[in-house]
């Protein structure tokens, strides 16, 4: 059975939905956990105490912490509050976000911005404050929360769409700096009523998708043996990861190399059989530059 005896969690927006439903599931098999949600001035959120009595109630431990992980410093601070009430960082569950839905033509800068700050940077902010910690002990487990929107898009949702896309490129880029020192990092993409979904859909299908049909998989990707650079996706009972792959290449001679030659070879190009995984940059720049070694 995965549990979490002796380790210490971060969830971030965990008062309520998703990250509550993380919250109490990662201390009800033994995690200590912060519980991080916007408050006032820095002061806890009256969500996050909340679930903090649930937690003790249920004979767990935790604390609550009102920080704004889009400020980095509010972010380092909330690493430091749980490293020193528990003396160590196992596991960063990334939830916090908002929604500023609009079409692109009339979203507004500072909407895009807003949106970005909070999903991206604010993720990054605690993972950053949350890294040495994790480097030291050797060990460390980071899921960051994607959206089937940043995934696969969705309209009116350009901000938020691109800011959970972003998580792809920089858990792949934190799997390869974390290997050495045990941190896992993995991306979920959640489908759950919550708040920023609840008028989003009927009733008989948020009825289907409760937060803490979710919660299951955040526990396997924070657990011992989690894998590393894993996009899984989770909602309503169901789970399946998500793979990014690319074909194999087409060498084209220097007479080729026009968009005319694009187009005359892009069925091979863009052929999707004999599809293969790429484990860096530099793996498909050789593979590039063997290709053309041997044309």
């Amino acid at each position: 059975m995965i549990r979490f005896d002796g380790q210490v969690a971060i969830v971030t927006g965990a008062a309520r939905g998703l990250g509550r439903s993380h919250a109490v599931g990662l201390a009800t098999r033994g995690a200590k956990v912060l519980v991080n949600d916007l408050g006032q001035n820095g002061a806890p959120s009256d969500g996050a105490l909340a679930v903090v009595r649930e937690i003790e109630a249920l004979g767990g431990t935790a604390l609550a912490n009102g920080a704004d992980v889009a400020d980095a410093q509010a972010a380092e601070a909330a690493v430091k509050q749980a490293v020193d009430a528990w003396g160590r960082l196992d596991i960063v569950v990334n939830n916090a976000g908002i929604l500023r839905d609009k079409s692109f033509a009339k979203m507004s800068v500072g909407e895009f911005d807003l949106v970005v700050r909070v999903h991206l940077l604010g993720s990054a902010n605690i993972t950053r404050a949350a890294w040495p910690v994790m480097k030291e002990q050797g060990y460390g487990r980071i899921v960051f929360t994607s959206s089937a929107s940043g995934v696969y898009g969705n309209f009116g949702q350009a901000n938020y769409g691109a800011a959970k896309a972003a998580f792809i490129g920089l858990m792949n880029v934190l799997h390869l700096e974390g290997m050495k020192s045990n941190i896992r990092v993995n991306t979920l993409v959640p489908s759950a009523a919550t708040e920023m979904t609840k008028e989003l859909l009927p009733p008989a299908v948020l009825e289907a998708m409760q937060p803490e049909y979710v919660t299951p998989a955040v526990l396997f990707l924070c657990a011992e043996g989690a894998p590393s650079r894993t996009i899984l996706s989770a909602g309503a009972g169901v789970f399946n990861v998500t793979h990014i792959q690319e074909g194999p290449g087409v060498y084209l001679p220097k007479d080729e190399r026009t968009p005319d030659g694009i187009a005359a070879h892009w069925a091979a190009i863009s052929a999707k059989d004999a599809l293969a995984e790429v484990g860096s940059a530099g793996e498909q720049t050789m593979k590039f530059v063997q290709l053309a070694m041997e044309g």
